[in-house]
C-alpha cells in the first residue's frame, strides 16, 4: 500500500510540473499536456475520466441499482389491472425518465473505466430509501387501489432516498455531468413527490 501511495504521489507531481511548463502556452486551463492529438474525440472523453472521483462513481453504481429497482415498481405496477390512470401515469413517467439515465450512468462508468457491480451493493438493502423483498412482495400482491396506495408511499420513501444520495454528490461529486443529473434528479423526484403526495390524498 505503502509503495502504492509513494507511485500515485511521484506520478501526481511529474504530471503537476509537466503542465506547470505547459501552462503559459495556453489558456485553457486543465488540457495543456493533457493530448496531442488535437481536438478528436478521443481527446474529448479524457477529460470526463480525469476528473471523476470516488464520489461520482459511488453516486454512478448506486444510482443505477436505485433505478432498476424503481422500474421494477413501477412494472408491478403497470402490470395490474383496476389501477388509478393518474398512478398509471406516474409510474409510466418515472420509467421513461430513469430507463436513459441508467444507460447515461452505466456509460460514464465505463469512460471512467469502473464497473457497476451489483454484488457491492448489498449494503443498500435497508438504505437510500430501497424496498427489501418483503416490501416488494407486498407491491406484487396488492390489487387496486390498495396496490396504487401501496405504490406511491414506497416510491416516496424510494424518491427520498435518491435525493438524499443526490446530495451527497452535490457536496462531494467533481465530475461536471454526474453533478448535474444529481440535481435533476434532486428537481425532479421533489416535484414527483409532491404528485405522489396530492394523488394518495384523492385514492
Amino acid at each position: 500500500m505503502k509503495n502504492r501511495i509513494a507511485t500515485t504521489t511521484a506520478l501526481t507531481l511529474t504530471a503537476l510540473l509537466t503542465l506547470a511548463g505547459c501552462a503559459s502556452t495556453s489558456g485553457s486551463g486543465s488540457m495543456p499536456g493533457m493530448d496531442h492529438s488535437g481536438g478528436s474525440s478521443s481527446s474529448a472523453s479524457a477529460p470526463a475520466t480525469a476528473d471523476a472521483n470516488e464520489a461520482d462513481i459511488m453516486f454512478a453504481t448506486m444510482m443505477i441499482e436505485h433505478h432498476k429497482q424503481a422500474i421494477e415498481m413501477s412494472d408491478t405496477l403497470l402490470a395490474k389491472d383496476g389501477i388509478d390512470e393518474r398512478v398509471v401515469t406516474l409510474a409510466e413517467d418515472i420509467k421513461a425518465a430513469q430507463e436513459p439515465e441508467i444507460q447515461q450512468m452505466q456509460g460514464w462508468l465505463s469512460d471512467w473505466g469502473a464497473e457497476s457491480n451489483s454484488s457491492d451493493m448489498g449494503g443498500m438493502d435497508h438504505g437510500g430509501g430501497m424496498m427489501s423483498e418483503e416490501d416488494m412482495q407486498a407491491l406484487e400482491s396488492a390489487e387496486g387501489n390498495e396496490a396504487a396506495r401501496l405504490f406511491l408511499e414506497q416510491m416516496m420513501e424510494h424518491h427520498r432516498g435518491a435525493i438524499d444520495m443526490a446530495k451527497d454528490e452535490l457536496n462531494d461529486g467533481q465530475n461536471s455531468d454526474a453533478v448535474t443529473l444529481a440535481q435533476s434528479i434532486i428537481d425532479t423526484q421533489t416535484a414527483e413527490i409532491t404528485t405522489m403526495e396530492d394523488l394518495l390524498a384523492t385514492l
